[in-house]
């Protein structure tokens, strides 16, 4: 941690539960007086029962805001660390100004003042957090009881699945992102033209695309690596070292003619108001497209599972699929994939030879140019011409369809509703469901079987804020408690 200067610093205080309007009014206002802005932030042992988020992530939300100078996290009396640091100026909210505070008199030592600013907001932050987050101590998750009965699924074949998950070796291919989310305060609309006006108040940066798969993966507990490529930037910088602190292997390739992509979401009172992303989609260069294919020869070695995240941003041009596919057979490996159509247009049906495909009804509909049949016949259509084992059809708050074939070529069709009513976010669900449900196939679960993990993983992610990894303890504790509300009735 960099040394404080002394005396030439404005020093603000307090718990930072949630980082919301009322803080970043004080923190622009303490720039005014032209010096170093110190912030503390009181640890867990200091604040109590007051703090409702652990210090770590705390000090990190206070940390990484660019108003900040420096913080501290405060493990002593108040005092002791004003002695030492001795401000120049002390500012609290005007909610503390008809109170008695310490700061005061301590203060007087040196000749520093204590002065209130504006930091009011309606809401606290605790109601902040159940507001954005949404109440994860009960999933609310809710399997039919008809599905279940008619796969014979059990918690306990699920679980012992689950628990092979630490013996497989994954390699995920595809596009690296970076997603940004802006927490915002809106003040209203503008009186020149009908437009939303909001200020930001915070931001987070969480991993996305092939980053977030092969990061799942690791965090179910299987040896996960990424070949990918991403730019010689800032957001390269943070996705390699997140990577890194998930337990993902990974070397990426350097792209400098392209900036590693960005997608940033600005969120006012839990919902999205504007999605601005920073990208460029245009193909790598053969060149390119030859270290990607020598870089995953090599990371497929002794692989149980591979896995093809494309988001058509141009890490896998068709020509460069192909290649990589027809390695991956020469090892006999099974392959997953998932190539997103969203404000990019991909083609799904690309992907041949793969043990499962995951993709949207759009998805589907634009890979198969068919607008005009119904989803069972979709999917059979996109299994046959990609001669694919089976299909999860996406539906979004519909749930999934699952498609697959018998032993004697009847074709098995069926859905699963979503199985989380009460999405918070649900970005990044398709992602959880296809890493689950294919590490699940690999296994040696049944489609069935493998669907319903997958369904049980994306009900996980949607419960809550931004791309994060999906934990094995989250997993097991979630496929448990789902499984006994309709085996114990």
């Amino acid at each position: 941690m960099a040394k404080t200067p002394k005396g030439d610093i404005v020093f603000i205080s307090g718990n930072f539960n949630v980082l919301h309007a009322g803080h970043i009014r004080l923190f622009d206002f303490a720039r005014n007086f032209g010096a170093p802005l110190v912030v503390g932030v009181i640890s867990d042992k200091y604040a109590g029962a007051a703090a409702y988020v652990e210090e770590s992530d705390r000090f990190e939300a206070v940390k990484t805001n660019k108003r900040v100078h420096e913080a501290i996290l405060i493990d002593e009396p108040l005092e002791t660390v004003l002695r030492r640091l001795q401000p120049t100026v002390v500012i609290k909210g005007r909610e503390f100004e008809h109170q008695i505070n310490v700061e005061e008199k301590i203060l007087q030592e040196w000749g520093g003042r204590l002065i209130f600013g504006s930091s009011e907001i309606s809401l606290s932050s605790l109601e902040l957090m159940k507001r954005e987050l949404g109440s994860q101590s009960e999933p609310g998750i809710h399997l039919p009881e008809a599905f279940r009965k008619r796969y014979s699924i059990s918690a306990d074949r699920l679980l012992s699945f689950l628990r092979d998950f630490q013996n497989l070796k994954v390699c995920v291919i595809g596009d690296l992102i970076v997603d940004e989310y802006i927490s915002c305060e809106s003040l209203g609309m503008s009186r020149e033209d009908p437009s939303l006006v909001v200020t930001p108040i915070d931001s987070r940066k969480f991993l996305g695309g092939a980053g977030i798969v092969a990061a799942h993966a690791s965090a179910l507990g299987a040896f996960s690596s990424l070949v990918t490529v991403m730019g010689g930037d800032e957001n390269g910088t943070f996705a390699t070292e997140l990577l890194n602190q998930y337990g993902v292997t990974t070397e990426p390739i350097i792209d400098d003619s392209r900036p590693t992509t960005l997608k940033q979401r600005y969120r006012a009172e839990g919902k999205t108001l504007l999605k601005v992303s920073h990208l460029h989609q245009r193909s790598i260069s053969p060149v390119l497209q030859d270290a990607v294919f020598n870089r995953f020869m090599t990371a497929i070695e002794s692989a149980d599972l591979i896995v093809f995240s494309d988001f058509n941003y141009g890490c896998l041009p068709t020509r460069l699929i192909d290649r990589l596919i027809e390695g991956a057979q020469a090892f006999q490996i099974p392959c997953i994939a998932d190539s997103q159509s969203s404000s990019q247009v991909g083609d799904v049906s690309k992907f041949k030879n793969m043990t499962l495909i995951s993709a949207t009804e759009r998805e589907v509909r634009i890979g198969l140019r068919n607008n005009d049949d119904g989803l069972t016949y979709l999917a059979e259509r996109l299994r046959t011409i990609t001669n694919s084992s089976h299909i999860l059809m996406k539906l979004g708050a519909e749930g999934v369809l699952v498609h697959t074939s018998s032993a004697d070529g009847l074709s098995l069709t069926n859905q699963l509703p979503a199985l989380n009513c009460h999405p918070v976010d649900v970005a990044g669900a398709g992602d959880s469901m296809l890493i689950s449900a294919g590490l699940a196939l690999a296994a040696g679960a049944m489609i069935w079987e493998a669907a319903t993990v997958g369904s049980i993983a994306s009900a996980l992610q949607v419960g809550r804020l931004g791309n994060q990894p999906i934990f094995m303890t989250e997993l097991l504790s979630a496929i448990d408690v789902t499984l006994a509300k309709t085996e114990h009735r």
